[in-house]
């Protein structure tokens, strides 16, 4: 673990920390320490106490829930635009979700108390993390009406292009097993779903490999949701402060 000065003042590649004006972004840095997330890696789980907040540079993390016989529910995916932890802005010590790596990247990561005092001396930034929690109360609550409305096509093309926009637009690995547990369906309706999407040449699918080959075509392919979420975004946090 390294840790982060931030004495350029530059951008680091984290959206909600880069609208920091310059002198309180890196006075928040000089908190934070870089470190590594892995693959299936726990960040936190329902109802444990928040040790620390992350702020992913690159990767992405899934929230889950688990309802009794049934595998883990995916909620929303949580990338370089976001941040894990946000509910201590909300003076709540308990995590309301598991939190699982399912891209391996780097975040920043700064303890509980210590953002606590970042939060009562800089107003920006709680004003930053506030809108960030209402975007993901809007995106949280179009993933639910996604879930009961949509068929699995359209939802797979708008996890697909979420991960996307949060592996940096690498190409992905997937197992249909891992694409199922993550929409809550059989397996089959995965295959299913990635074979239509694969004839119409909109994705290479293969051993577990996803290639996209037209993000303008899944997001034709794609419900309203995916758009709904990138707009309530971009809509609600504030635009980057120099």
């Amino acid at each position: 673990m390294l840790p982060v000065t931030g004495s350029t003042g530059n951008a680091i590649g984290n959206r909600l920390l880069d609208a920091l004006p310059r002198t309180q972004r890196s006075q928040f840095l000089a908190h934070c320490e870089t470190v590594a997330m892995e693959f299936g890696e726990c960040l936190g789980k329902k109802e444990m106490h928040v040790d620390h907040v992350y702020f992913p540079l690159s990767g992405f993390v899934s929230l889950v829930i688990k309802v009794a016989g049934h595998k883990p529910l995916e909620l929303h995916l949580i990338g370089s635009e976001g941040m894990l932890g946000a509910e201590l802005a909300l003076g709540a010590a308990l995590a309301p979700h598991t939190s699982a790596v399912q891209g391996s990247g780097i975040a920043l990561r700064i303890s509980a108390p210590d953002f606590i005092e970042q939060l009562e001396a800089s107003p920006v930034l709680r004003e930053i993390c506030n809108r960030y929690i209402y975007v993901l109360l809007v995106q949280l609550t179009q993933s639910i009406a996604c879930n009961c409305f949509h068929d699995v096509s359209q939802r797979l093309a708008r996890w697909l292009l979420m991960t996307h926009d949060r592996a940096g637009g690498k190409d992905l690995q997937l197992t249909h097993a891992f694409l199922a547990t993550m929409l809550g369906v059989r397996r089959s309706a995965v295959t299913i779903a990635a074979g239509v999407l694969q004839q119409r040449q909109l994705i290479v699918y293969s051993r577990g490999h996803i290639r996209l080959l037209s993000r303008y075509g899944l997001e034709q392919v794609s419900c309203e949701c995916y758009a709904a979420g990138v707009e309530a975004y971009e809509r609600g946090i504030l635009p980057d402060r120099q």
